[in-house]
């Protein structure tokens, strides 16, 4: 042992080396570090050691020493080194976040890793590490859009109600139209999947036509009357409403939610809805369409049934929608609204602060 160190094992201290030294899964330098302390507290001389690990003087005698000042958790971690590239000066990091805030320098809509790295003097990944520590994604954008109808709040819980306590004696129905559906057909057939390899589809199509879906949620147990119609106006939703019209049983009161389309507020529209007493529409607030709760079924139906689909004509698209619909009918289910009204109205009042605030300091 080395001149200078010396160092005492307890009984549990030893007990832990054997076994580390005779665990199979242990990782060889945490091995060969007890075997160096072990041969010590055998007396065996430097040399000896050398031998019997195959390591070096400096070596043996670093893990000596290690073992004396921290005892057996020194074995098991290895002392940090400073690393080979200095570290960025944090004005630098302060320059990054302060450039990333405001338009790139060249005629591009937003930075890159590479550009801020040109722009600064710093390698890539430095640039994206501090942009992660500062929660930046230059990359990314979001969309809104906020609803500029002055009795949004009015309208929002008003057609919010009717999802959550819909009136007594009353069916509540959730209406609007998904235009423009094309029939599309692919130019070759695709493969099918299988086992490592994805279905395949040709990225050009040849349209076929298209039609308009129109359809009436019942929000109380979820299913859905639709029908399929080549053109989108007032004309043809008109013919809609008396289809749902038969459908609704007597003597039920019907409330609609609807948004602002031209086509529901056409005077026809409204000279029906003076004929039909027991109709009610709700309009959703302007660029609010979100809150009409058919959109989720539009979503679904061109998800699972349109995006893939391969139709020779409009009358194949409208018998596979026709065929969905079956199906989501027969498997329906209630509507059920989650969201609290005053937590979607409180971020809307924020959204419109913030962008008076901007058209005020541009003025």
């Amino acid at each position: 042992m080395r001149a200078g160190v010396t160092f005492s094992i307890t009984a549990a201290d030893l007990d832990r080396l054997r076994v580390l030294v005779s665990d199979r899964n242990a990782a060889q330098k945490h091995v060969w570090r007890a075997r160096i302390v072990l041969l010590s507290a055998e007396r065996l001389g430097t040399n000896a050691i050398m031998r019997e690990t195959g390591k070096s003087k400096t070596c043996v005698w670093r893990w000596q020493e290690r073992f004396a000042a921290e005892g057996f958790e020194g074995l098991l971690h290895d002392k940090t080194r400073p690393s080979r590239i200095p570290k960025l000066d944090t004005a630098i990091a302060e320059r990054i976040v302060a450039l990333t805030m405001e338009p790139p320098l060249a005629e591009a809509t937003h930075w890159t890793g590479a550009a801020m790295a040109e722009a600064v003097g710093v390698s890539v990944s430095s640039v994206q590490r501090i942009w992660r520590a500062h929660g930046l994604q230059p990359h990314r954008v979001r969309q809104f859009k906020l609803s500029k109808d002055p009795a949004f709040v009015d309208k929002l819980r008003d057609v919010v109600g009717l999802y959550v306590d819909p009136p007594a004696h009353a069916v509540v129905l959730s209406v609007d139209e998904k235009s423009q559906i094309q029939a599309l057909d692919r130019t070759q057939p695709g493969l099918p999947m299988k086992k490592g390899r994805a279905g395949t589809m040709t990225h050009d199509y040849k349209r076929n036509g298209t039609t308009t879906l129109f359809a009436a949620m019942n929000v109380l147990d979820g299913t859905v009357i639709g029908r399929s119609m080549q053109r989108h106006r007032h004309q043809e939703f008109i013919r809609f409403l008396n289809a749902v019209e038969r459908a609704v049983p007597a003597g039920k009161t019907v409330h609609a939610i609807l948004d602002n389309y031209a086509a529901h507020k056409h005077p026809e529209v409204r000279l029906w809805l003076a004929r039909h007493p027991r109709w009610t529409f709700h309009f959703t607030p302007t660029s609010a369409s979100w809150l009409n709760a058919v959109e989720g079924f539009f979503a679904t139906l061109s998800k699972r049934r349109l995006k893939r689909g391969v139709f020779g004509s409009v009358v194949d698209l409208q018998a596979a929608i026709n065929r969905f619909l079956n199906d989501h009918n027969a498997n329906s289910k209630p509507f059920q609204w989650l969201a609290d009204p005053d937590k979607i109205i409180a971020p809307v009042r924020r959204g419109h602060q913030a962008l008076d605030s901007i058209h005020s300091h541009d003025c």
